[in-house]
């Protein structure tokens, strides 16, 4: 007893409060670095969406104009980063990364990796609206247009919805019980984007040629197997914009995945029956189902994200074809369709089907999606005219008639996108 006494003296056993507290660091320290790690997953499958975006739109211009749809894509996703970093997420979130590195890294520099995630989403909004101005807009007045759009206009609507600022959404709640619901951005990324393209789409009018008294010109997409590619790029990639918002490990969810999963395949049916086995329109109706169903991908039954996605589908091909045939909007890609109508959509179904009555999880309001998703639209459209707007008025906007005859890809990059023997 003696000779244990004394062992106890030189070698104490670790007191338990000291042991839980080791056990709690590491288990926060495990926390913080998984959770790091899956927004990072996140954001480079996002990142890769703008392959999509781009692919898309290669494969949807005339060959003359492939070499400037790839060159806009990668030019604004920079510009985008640069306008972000610097004054958009301040804007929208009131943080700024002006501080000492070892600051930054903090938490294993999970800050830093939230920003690069929803980075991806603000540099989305001028890959939605390069493919809507297609084949005839100046290409540095774009990027012009896009350090305005990512530093100011979208920054301003993302922080009413997704910080609360402005009070915007604690006043939706007072009144009807229930802040706007936008989970993945069916409004604030889909449809900002959608009707900021609007904007540009009008400003700029349409292609030369492809209205022959008041009749449409066909102009065939140059490349089906790269619109598919820029189709499925943008499938995949999907799921991380969507799944991943959640931006935390805990806070990930099945249902999400599935109803995404629903959506996407609910638009791909009813574009392909709608669409008359148009490849156009069966390749972007997935993406039209998956734009619908951001916003309640985290509240609706399966079933609902079916109907969702497949209405959404469906709207796609009707609305592209009356944009193009009656209304005489060239909207090359039919973004304003895609994104535009479909986020507005997405934003109401979410207040619909999101509801317990119809199978949802419940606490959304159809008032407040109906008010958020008109903010948006307002947001969108005012901030489009006014960029465009100034921007017609002070360096032009518009490719030159002769310019937008030999095509971009010559006439701003020199070069063309297969050589010529």
């Amino acid at each position: 007893m003696a000779r244990f006494e004394l062992l106890w003296c030189f070698f104490p056993l670790p007191e338990k409060s000291s042991s839980m507290e080791n056990l709690n660091s590491a288990v926060a320290t495990l926390m913080h670095g998984s959770n790091t790690l899956f927004i990072l997953i996140g954001a480079v499958m996002v990142l890769a969406m703008h392959a999509g975006f781009a692919f898309l739109e290669v494969g949807t211009v005339r060959q003359k104009n492939q070499v400037n749809a790839l060159s806009k894509i990668l030019s604004d996703f920079a510009v985008s980063t640069l306008a972000y970093f610097f004054v958009g997420y301040w804007i929208a979130y009131g943080v700024t990364f002006l501080e000492p590195a070892s600051v930054l890294s903090a938490d294993h520099g999970y800050a830093l990796v939230k920003f690069f995630f929803l980075l991806t989403f603000a540099a989305a909004i001028p890959a939605i609206i390069s493919g809507g101005i297609a084949e005839r807009a100046k290409f540095y007045p774009q990027l012009g247009a896009t350090l305005l759009i990512v530093a100011f206009v979208y920054p301003f609507f993302e922080g009413m919805i997704w910080n609360g600022n402005y009070g915007v959404q604690e006043w939706l709640t007072a009144q009807f019980g229930a802040n706007f619901h936008d989970f993945a951005g069916s409004v604030v990324v889909h449809a900002v984007g959608g009707w900021l393209a609007f904007a540009a789409v009008v400003l700029l009018g349409h292609r030369n040629g492809r209205y022959r008294e008041g009749r449409l010109v066909a102009f065939a997409p140059s490349n089906i197997p790269f619109l598919a590619l820029g189709s499925w790029i943008l499938i995949v990639g999907w799921f991380g914009f969507n799944v991943m918002s959640a931006q935390t490990l805990q806070g990930v969810s099945g249902l999400v995945a599935v109803n995404s999963l629903m959506a996407m395949v609910g638009g791909t049916v009813a574009a392909l029956v709608v669409g008359r086995n148009d490849p156009g329109f069966l390749h972007n109706g997935p993406l039209a189902g998956l734009v619908a169903v951001c916003a309640g991908s985290d509240l609706m039954h399966p079933v609902g994200a079916l109907v969702t996605g497949a209405i959404a589908g469906g709207l796609f091909v009707w609305a592209f074809t009356a944009t193009q045939v009656k209304w005489k909007l060239d909207d090359v890609l039919g973004v304003w369709p895609l994104h535009g109508l479909c986020g507005v959509w997405g934003g109401i179904a979410c207040g619909i089907f999101g509801q317990q009555a119809l199978g949802g999880i419940g606490g959304v309001s159809l008032a407040s999606q109906l008010i958020g998703t008109a903010m948006g639209v307002l947001v969108a459209l005012v901030g489009g005219f006014a960029v465009y707007g100034l921007l017609k008025a002070l360096v032009g906007i518009r490719l030159s008639q002769e310019e937008e005859y030999y095509g971009a890809d010559v006439s701003i990059h020199k070069i063309g996108a297969t050589s010529q023997d």
